[in-house]
């Protein structure tokens, strides 16, 4: 059997390399997609990947909160937040709020404004991978190679394009929502290579919009984009016009077209760095994140004939690209691998119309209300004593630490929130009692980062989803949970697809337990180079 921690070598001279690694992430991808809509998608999309692939089943997320930022991160380090510092989209450094790829030292490039003139400065573009505390996968490639192999990452949102290209990229790009251009920092180069502005100037985004608004014979009706197929045909999904979807709009980001764009967006890349061509006859390396799955699922949640549409799309998009990389890469030339930052949740009222448990965690409520119960025990409470409950965990401010009872008032704030009914478990952050249960217990100290992470871990009842609705909407009466998020320990939000495809990978199916921190040592190990610095992965043994 081969495995990829012992090749089988009988000269170190036969050692070799594919000329382009490809990582696909699918934000909010339940690894049940697979199989799910598997009798509807094509044969070169997924089930391409799954019949000559080596398909990983049982891949978790081994820390929470299981968020975009946090999952993009540790597919490439092989880590946990509790190393790479990178422990929400938004979270705080030494309680000031900082958001995930933030960088107020370096300025964008190919942000427009309104009236379509560039921005110096604008929170789309000044962006960077510097709150990352370690390295990837991609940076330890070019390391190996002496910065003579090319990384660049893609995606519409930046922070998925941005952390898994690493340090020491030569580019990353994502999508400025204004102008549907996309756009990058001066942290990677000067100014935008010309191949960029080329893409650019063919105005892709607006002209899928378009193409999408013209087309109004065969919607259903209220609904975002005309189905691929007869709507009755969708028998895996709830009808259309439920009251948990949310109107999804027009917006290319929010549409299949967001997918679509993205992959032209990286073959763009391919042909203009000349990706799998190096000259150096190194590898090269493309990190492809497909952003508008989890922006869609956010609207309308895993159960929606939306989502189902979406994933057909998708997996049309998946075909395409593929026979693209065997035209111009060749087939056996690269090594691609498909995996997911997160999944997501059922719909907490569709569980309701069918029996099963669903509520949902309504943050905004109980900060309130564990605020107005540590004011009634502490007369000399600062106000904005709790700062949020951010990522699961509850943050108290600078002046609620630096008060002499800030332990009883932690304790008191524990045993509250343990006395209700929607929390499992509370505790300390810094120490975490031995009754925790496994593997509760082992997902919180990975998500545990000093100076990064809150004061208290709150682990609400597997059957919740957070509403981050604000406090005057979650009392209103006719307020009605819409669509899903993620975040949680259990299996709906961490059960991830993980295929590896391509260049020396055999296929089977492997039902062992794997951990999203094992697909950088995988990688590493395929390509013989030094795995990131905090990986604590292991290489899978396919």
């Amino acid at each position: 059997m081969l495995s990829v921690r012992a090749q089988n070598r009988s000269d170190i001279s036969e050692l070799s390399q594919p000329r382009l690694v490809v990582g696909l992430v699918i934000d909010q991808m339940r690894w049940d997609y697979l199989t799910r809509y598997q009798d509807r998608y094509s044969d070169g999309g997924f089930r391409r990947l799954m019949r000559e692939g080596y398909n990983c089943n049982r891949t978790l997320i081994n820390y929470i909160p299981a968020i975009t930022a946090v999952g993009h991160t540790s597919v490439y380090t092989g880590s946990v937040p509790a190393m790479t510092g990178i422990v929400g989209n938004n979270f705080y450094i030494n309680r000031q709020p900082v958001y995930c790829t933030s960088d107020t030292t370096v300025l964008g490039l190919g942000t427009l404004d309104d009236n379509g003139s560039p921005l110096a400065r604008a929170s789309a573009g000044m962006m960077s991978p510097r709150n990352l505390l370690v390295t990837t996968m991609t940076d330890q490639l070019r390391l190996a190679t002496n910065f003579r192999s090319k990384v660049i990452g893609v995606a519409l949102k930046d922070r998925a394009a941005i952390l898994p290209a690493g340090h020491a990229a030569n580019a990353a790009y994502w999508m400025d929502s204004k102008s549907y251009n996309f756009v990058s920092s001066t942290y990677y180069m000067d100014k935008l290579p010309e191949w960029v502005n080329t893409f650019n100037s063919r105005h892709l985004g607006a002209q899928y919009v378009n193409q999408n608004l013209a087309i109004k014979n065969k919607r259903i009706k209220g609904g975002p984009w005309p189905l691929l197929h007869d709507a009755k045909t969708y028998v895996q999904s709830a009808p259309a016009g439920q009251k948990w979807e949310s109107a999804v709009g027009t917006d290319l980001k929010l549409s299949p077209w967001g997918m679509t764009i993205t992959f032209d967006m990286a073959r763009a890349a391919i042909e203009g760095e000349d990706l799998g061509n190096n000259p150096n006859h190194v590898p090269d390396f493309i990190a492809v994140s497909i952003s508008s799955t989890d922006m869609i699922g956010h609207k309308v949640s895993p159960n929606s004939i939306w989502m189902e549409d979406t994933y057909l799309r998708l997996d049309r998009d998946i075909e395409s690209f593929l026979n693209y990389l065997d035209s111009c890469v060749g087939k056996g030339n690269y090594l691609f691998f498909l995996t997911a930052d997160h999944a997501g949740s059922h719909n907490p009222v569709f569980r309701q119309e069918h029996n099963i448990p669903g509520d949902t965690w309504k943050g905004a409520l109980v900060q309130e209300d564990l605020t107005s119960h540590l004011r009634t025990r502490f007369s000399n409470l600062p106000d904005k004593a709790v700062m949020s409950l951010t990522n699961m965990q509850v943050h108290f401010s600078d002046a609620t630490h630096a008060l002499s009872n800030y332990a009883e008032i932690e304790k008191a704030a524990i045993d509250y929130l343990n006395s209700r009914q929607d929390v499992a478990y509370a505790f300390s952050t810094p120490r975490i009692p031995d009754y925790i249960p496994e593997p509760i217990r082992t997902y919180a100290i990975n998500g545990y980062c000093p100076h990064r992470s809150g004061d208290i871990q709150i682990i609400f009842q597997s059957r919740l989803t957070e509403d981050y609705s604000s406090a005057k909407d979650l009392r209103s009466p006719d307020h009605i949970y819409k669509g899903t998020t993620h975040s949680l320990w259990n299996p709906d939000d961490t059960h991830i697809p993980l295929i590896f495809f391509g260049w020396n990978t055999p296929h089977a199916w492997d039902n062992n337990t794997h951990y999203i921190t094992d697909i950088a040592a995988t990688i590493t190990a395929m390509l013989n180079i030094q795995q990131p610095n905090a990986c604590v992965g292991t290489a899978i043994e396919f």
